[in-house]
C-alpha cells in the first residue's frame, strides 16, 4: 500500500490519522468500524482512486494512529460526527460520498441527517441505517440474549476480562473469524496498531453509547443510500434487523435507497470479497457522483 499517503490533520484539538489516495473533486470518505481502523478499506481506497475519486480513510479519535481523547470515558457518536467534519473542514471539502461499516454506518446515518449539505451519498455495510439507540428497532431490545457480546461489553470490565485486554491477541481472536481469511500480515498490522492505541476510546465508542438516544428519531436521509448486506452476516440474526431490511421499512428513513445482498457476504464483506464490493460502490458513485 505505498501509493497511500499518510498525515495527519487538527480536529476538535485532537491529531486524527488520515490516509489518501487519488486526486480530483470527487471524493470518498470511509468511516471504518470495530475492532477496524483505516486500513479495513485498504482495497476499496486502491479501487476508488483508478476509478478517478480522490480516497480517503481516517481512524476516529482513540483508534489506530489517532489521538485519544482526553476523557474517553465521555467520548459519544456526536464526537465521532464531529471528527469526521472537522476532516471535511481541515482538508478543505465542502461535499464527499460517504462509505461506512459496522459502527461507522451509525456516523455515516447521523451525518446525513445532522449535515446534508456535506453528503453527496451515503453507503453502508453490514449495518443498515440505524441510529444510536437503535433506532427504529427499540422495541427488539428485549428479544436480545443477556449473554449477546453487545449487552456484556456494556458494561464496565465484562469486555476487559473477555479480552484480557491483550490487544494483539484481541485482533487476532476478532478477526481470525472463520467468515474471512485475513492474512498473517493483516493481523499483525491490526494487532501492532491497537497495541498503540489500546481499547479506552473503542469500547465506549460503540459499545457503551450504543443504546444512549441521539435525538435524531424524526430525522430522515435525502441523500441517495446504497446498503450492502452479507447475506451470512452473523448480524442478520439480530432481532428484527432482516425484517427491518427485507420488508422495505428501512425506506420510510432512506427514501431514496437501493438494498443489495451478497450470497457469500459476510460481516467484513468489503475484505472478503473486495472486487465484488468495490464494484458496487464504483458503479452506484458513478451513477450519483455531480
Amino acid at each position: 500500500m505505498e501509493e497511500i499517503e499518510h498525515s495527519h490533520v487538527q480536529a476538535k484539538g485532537l491529531k486524527l490519522h488520515v490516509a489518501q489516495i487519488g486526486t480530483g473533486p470527487k471524493v470518498v470518505v470511509f468511516l471504518h468500524g470495530f475492532p477496524e481502523i483505516w486500513y479495513s478499506w485498504r482495497h476499496q481506497m486502491v479501487a476508488m482512486a483508478n476509478a478517478g475519486y480522490r480516497a480517503i480513510s481516517f481512524d476516529f479519535r482513540g483508534y489506530g494512529l489517532s489521538e485519544h481523547p482526553s476523557e474517553p470515558e465521555r467520548a459519544t457518536f456526536n464526537d465521532f460526527v464531529g471528527d469526521a467534519v472537522a476532516l471535511l473542514d481541515s482538508l478543505g471539502i465542502s461535499k464527499a460520498h460517504l462509505v461506512s461499516k459496522d459502527f461507522g454506518a451509525f456516523v455515516a446515518t447521523m451525518l446525513g441527517v445532522l449535515h446534508p449539505e456535506r453528503v453527496s451519498t451515503i453507503i453502508l455495510l453490514g449495518v443498515p441505517f440505524l441510529l444510536p439507540g437503535l433506532s427504529p428497532l427499540q422495541s427488539q431490545l428485549p428479544l436480545i440474549p443477556s449473554g449477546f457480546y453487545m449487552l456484556r461489553w456494556l458494561v464496565v470490565g465484562r469486555a476487559e476480562a473477555d479480552f484480557g485486554m491483550q490487544r494483539r491477541s484481541l485482533a487476532r481472536f476478532i478477526l481470525c473469524s472463520p467468515e474471512v481469511n485475513h492474512h498473517e500480515e493483516d493481523i499483525a498490522e491490526y494487532g501492532s496498531l491497537y497495541e498503540k492505541s489500546g481499547f479506552h476510546t473503542a469500547l465506549q465508542v460503540p459499545y457503551r453509547t450504543l443504546m444512549l438516544s441521539c435525538g435524531l428519531d424524526d430525522g430522515k436521509i435525502r441523500a441517495p443510500g446504497l446498503l450492502i448486506m452479507g447475506e451470512k452476516d452473523y448480524i442478520m440474526k439480530f432481532p428484527g434487523l432482516e425484517d427491518y431490511i427485507k420488508t422495505g421499512k428501512v425506506k420510510e428513513f432512506v427514501p431514496n435507497l437501493e438494498v443489495t445482498f451478497s450470497s457469500e457476504g459476510t460481516h467484513f464483506v468489503q475484505e472478503q470479497l473486495p472486487e465484488e464490493v468495490n464494484q458496487l460502490i464504483i458503479s452506484f458513485l458513478d451513477k450519483h457522483s455531480e
